[in-house]
């Protein structure tokens, strides 16, 4: 029994395998040709697999980013990094999370057969972030000595929560895409619901952020990847400036992480970054060109009716100038959150050290929605809310989370905050 509870657990956590299953089911219930179903299937996960390549090479582009503007600006605190956090609790409570995490997607499933919340959250990386926070959280104090209770609790919660946070995007995901034929599954929804809900009253969705006017001196920045490059390249030659001041040329060149010039690695992250967001469009519209015809086919059989809740960069193609706005207003929300949290003595709970990986995937994602309902406005204000709650968020919810041993680890996407500070208050009435 414990060898297929692994075995689900690892088809699960693979992403790209867990929505290639997803359409082969899809195009065998629709009676597909062998080989229109093999192309199909093969598409739809390769899609995923590049879509996760882009995310990672962004990651890397902008990792050196968080540490130059620790180092530049004297920064101590807790870093927001989901697989950081979840790592280190996998050593201490690996098997628990590992049933939690196949238990509460099954029962997602059975959710949405049988009530209206027909969602399937596909994102197999956020099932298992979230498996991980109730667990860690449940287990500390409410049921250290009932195990059993610990993985039936935790798991309903999870399930519950694969369903909810699809729901709460479907009415502003249909304004982003134009259907209803995905939403967002991914678990910093209570920003991107936010920002597309305050969207309407700051701005107009006449006034696209796609539709910005570029002074003819600067008409490169109408491309959207080469305004992300330039954009990049001048944030990064800021912090290490900043950087260089603080701590000196060599340090700088370690956090590089090779001997060229800060001036040169500057230009290069830059240049990284809208390459790998150019790899995650790539990616984006080779599943959707094949997951949404496929999973009608999944529904049909399995959940009437059923709607996939997909990863965040699948909004991205939709307004790509809104990413970079959003994930600009991102880092000001998050900075004006840590100069409080600086100034506060605790009363705010932990420094959130600004993670520039969490800002670009909420804050672009935010951006997108703010975009649909109020313009480049909206874009902007719905990045810097969703940097403003997941950093005040990650604060609040990290006594808790140190509690577990995990010093300077937490998580950072808004819906983890908003979990975790629930589970927090939770576990102060039974210490």
């Amino acid at each position: 029994m414990q060898g297929v509870i692994d075995f689900l657990v690892q088809v699960l956590q693979q992403t790209s395998i867990l929505i290639g299953l997803i359409a082969l089911i899809g195009f065998i219930a629709q009676k597909k040709p062998v080989g229109a179903t093999i192309a199909g299937t093969i598409k739809t996960t390769l899609g995923v697999i590049i879509m996760g390549a882009g995310a990672n090479v962004v990651v890397g582009s902008v990792t050196p980013l968080g540490d130059l503007t620790q180092a530049g600006f004297n920064l101590q605190g807790a870093l927001p990094v989901n697989e950081v956090f979840v790592a280190l609790a996998q050593q201490k409570l690996g098997n628990q999370i590992s049933l939690v995490f196949a238990i509460s997607f099954l029962l997602s499933i059975l959710i949405a057969r049988f009530t209206p919340l027909k969602y399937v959250f596909l994102s197999g990386h956020h099932i298992i972030f979230m498996s991980t926070l109730t667990v860690g959280l449940l287990g500390l104090t409410v049921f250290k000595d009932s195990p059993v209770m610990l993985i039936i609790v935790a798991s309903v919660i999870s399930a519950i929560s694969y369903v909810i946070s699809p729901w709460l995007s479907a009415p502003f995901m249909e304004k982003v895409i134009g259907s209803k034929d995905f939403v967002m599954g991914h678990f910093g929804n209570p920003s991107y619901v936010l920002a597309g809900w305050l969207g309407q009253y700051v701005g107009d969705p006449k006034d696209s952020s796609e539709k910005i006017k570029f002074p003819e001196w600067i008409g490169f920045m109408k491309e959207p990847l080469v305004a992300m490059a330039f954009v990049m390249w001048i944030i990064y030659m800021i912090a290490s400036v900043a950087a260089v001041i603080a701590t000196g040329t060599e340090n700088v060149g370690t956090i590089f992480g090779n001997a060229n010039s800060w001036i040169i690695n500057s230009l290069l992250q830059g240049l990284t970054f809208a390459a790998g967001i150019g790899i995650i469009l790539l990616g984006v519209r080779m599943i959707l060109a094949d997951i949404v015809p496929a999973f009608r086919g999944f529904a049909e059989k399995i959940v009437p009716n059923a709607v996939p809740a997909l990863d965040c960069p699948v909004v991205f193609p939709y307004a790509q100038n809104a990413v970079l706005i959003g994930y600009l207003g991102s880092i000001v929300g998050g900075v004006l959150v840590l100069i409080a949290q600086v100034a506060s003595n605790g009363a705010l709970g932990a420094v959130i050290i600004p993670s520039m990986i969490i800002h670009f995937f909420l804050g672009a994602t935010s951006g997108v929605f703010g975009n649909a309902t109020g313009g480049w406005k909206g874009a902007l204000m719905g990045g810097f809310i969703s940097g403003f709650i997941f950093t005040l968020l990650a604060g609040t919810a990290y006594p808790a989370l140190g509690q577990l041993g995990f010093s300077n680890s937490t998580f950072g996407d808004t819906g983890f905050g908003v979990v975790g500070n629930y589970l927090a208050l939770v576990n102060s009435f039974f210490q």
